[in-house]
């Protein structure tokens, strides 16, 4: 789908925001110049403006009134909320900067932190726009049988999607559908458990989207199957999975009709150049150089490029020790499941100046993704050159050696897929892959193990990832590192199988933003987070020195005190918050 510019959407939909629901019967009265009333939108034109207003917010931007802070708060990668918590990586830069990301990484931010009710107001703005699509839907006499079918299945989808972006974060929500209005006095609601109704939304758009859509970002009919099945293994269904699995493996398209598939080299899915191809089951879109002055931009991941490179800015989102050291591999070239990766750690250039000889590892099996995740000095970065080491870094004792890569351009893509228009060059035109197909085969392999499948099966969803990654072609050419990668041979039992595919998520989907939740689905973060914190500080990366991970609490973000305190009725906010905040 065509990305439509923020600026140009919001008069349009605030507006109509203004007229639906202010509290102040006598502003109604005398209609503000230029808005546009529940008339001049209940037609087939307005319905679908306000649809692409929904849609609009995936990016994560449009939400910061009250905090101060940037769209790195609300960043549809959720690299602050799902990667930096969950090991994957280090806040990086300095101390100082956007120092409100630090206790979110230690696992213990409060309900005052102001990037936490930022989150709350996006994702709850998305559902506000899905709603309103909805309600002025049912008013529209224009619209066909078939479009309202599907608009109502694309706007109950993307209220799905922001619901549950809430839910992974804070767990107990409220739900709010196009029933609740400040015009019919019930928009107090509790917070309770949500999948349930999240899972409605999703079951609706699967049932009533069709296979193939009038444009790249829309969701389709598959998008949905693959969100529900995310849903059903959040809710532990994973029978109703399995079987869901199986159908979109075998028959799901993306919403341009092309057939599901891994792209044959693995850096290819974050390759701005080949994006939206058999990988994309959802994906936010960006773009660039678009006359907007980089409002369609990827303006969320903007902070997370070299520090003293030509790429931008600003050295955050720096890869973590314990991540580094998960790519190793034993003498058949698979991962090491017994934890032993942190034992004879990688070498590295922690406190070695650019200006000092350094080469970095040669001796070491590791799996080839490795740097296609992690910038090593020494090591070709994309088409940069040789990653130099701390020149590239803001600060390595506050942030570690390594750099961030997935989300980053080509140095000949400069100009193409880069927005220089803004403050930094850092705002590109990669999308962000919500769902990509490597992510459904691994949930698919799990769903078999939990769900009364297959082992082998499961082993075959893991072994097609696998095989991808052990493209020779593939491979970061001209590299000096030891690339070993091999597949599995069996799993012997349930226990062994999903350890495999857990690690395998881990190593694939690294720096997606994925692994802090996927460590909370899966209940024993602590054990897991508690020795990572201990090996990072290790290593020299002293903001995890004796933090630990409560169980019980560490879980979820606490819920935002202001939003609590916006909600009272009879002097007690209706907002319960999550234990041991």
């Amino acid at each position: 789908m065509k990305k439509y510019n923020f600026k140009h959407i919001m008069p349009l939909v605030l507006s109509f925001v203004v007229i639906l629901y202010a509290c102040n019967k006598n502003y109604l009265d005398v209609p503000a110049a230029g808005a546009l009333s529940q008339d001049v939108l209940a037609n087939k034109v307005g319905v679908e403006a306000l649809l692409v207003g929904a849609y609009s917010l995936l990016d994560g931007e449009g939400s910061n009134a009250g905090t101060g802070n940037g769209p790195w708060a609300t960043s549809s990668s959720n690299w602050v909320y799902g990667s930096i918590p969950g090991g994957d990586a280090h806040k990086g830069s300095d101390p100082g900067d956007q120092n409100l990301i630090t206790p979110i990484e230690q696992w213990n931010a409060t309900a005052a932190n102001g990037y936490l009710d930022q989150l709350w107001q996006q994702r709850y703005d998305g559902v506000a726009r899905s709603n309103e699509t909805l309600r002025i839907l049912k008013l529209a006499k224009d619209v066909t049988a078939a479009d309202v079918s599907r608009i109502t299945a694309e706007a109950r989808f993307l209220r799905g999607h922001y619901h549950f972006e809430l839910a992974k974060n804070f767990n107990n929500i409220p739900y709010i559908d196009e029933s609740i209005t400040y015009v019919a006095g019930n928009y107090l609601v509790a917070n309770g458990p949500a999948l349930a109704k999240i899972e409605a939304d999703f079951a609706y758009a699967y049932a009533n989207l069709p296979e193939t859509m009038s444009s790249v970002g829309r969701a389709n009919k598959w998008a949905a199957a693959a969100y529900l099945a995310k849903v059903y293994m959040y809710e532990k269904k994973f029978s109703d999975a399995k079987a869901l699995f199986t159908t979109i493996i075998a028959n799901g398209k993306t919403s341009l009709g092309v057939k599901y598939a891994l792209m044959d080299k693995f850096a290819d899915v974050f390759n701005p150049a080949k994006k939206n191809g058999a990988e994309d089951v959802f994906t936010v879109q960006m773009t660039a150089n678009d006359g907007t002055g980089a409002a369609n931009a990827n303006a969320g991941d903007a902070l997370n490029f070299p520090y003293g490179g030509e790429t931008g800015c600003c050295g955050f989102f720096q890869p973590s020790f314990g991540l580094a050291n998960s790519f190793k591999v034993d003498a058949n070239g698979l991962p090491l499941l017994d934890g032993s990766y942190y034992s004879n750690p990688l070498k590295t250039d922690m406190g070695v100046s650019a200006d000092k000889a350094y080469s970095p590892d040669a001796t070491t099996p590791l799996d080839p993704r490795i740097d296609w995740t992690v910038g090593r000095r020494g090591i070709p970065f994309l088409d940069w050159g040789l990653m130099p080491g701390s020149t590239w870094v803001r600060n390595q004792a506050a942030a570690g050696p390594y750099e961030p890569i997935k989300h980053l351009f080509y140095k000949s893509q400069e100009g193409v897929f880069t927005d220089g228009s803004s403050w930094t060059n850092g705002f590109t035109a990669n999308n962000y892959h919500i769902i990509r197909f490597a992510d459904v085969l691994l949930m698919a392999a799990e769903a078999e193990v939990l769900g009364g499948g297959s082992l082998t099966q499961a082993l075959t969803y893991v072994n097609l990832v696998r095989a991808r990654a052990a493209n020779k072609a593939g491979y970061v050419q001209g590299s000096v590192a030891n690339y070993q990668i091999g597949l599995y041979k069996s799993f012997p039992d349930a226990t062994y199988a999903t350890n495999a595919i857990r690690f395998e998520r881990k190593i694939e989907l690294a720096m997606e933003g994925h692994r802090f939740y996927d460590l909370t689905r899966w209940g024993g973060a602590k054990a897991e987070l508690d020795a990572y914190a201990k090996f990072e500080a290790s290593q020299g990366y002293l903001s995890m020195t004796g933090v630990t991970y409560t169980t019980g609490k560490s879980e979820y973000l606490p819920l935002p005190q202001a939003q609590i305190d916006k909600t009272q009725k009879d002097g007690k906010s209706l907002l319960t918050q999550n234990p041991g905040y």
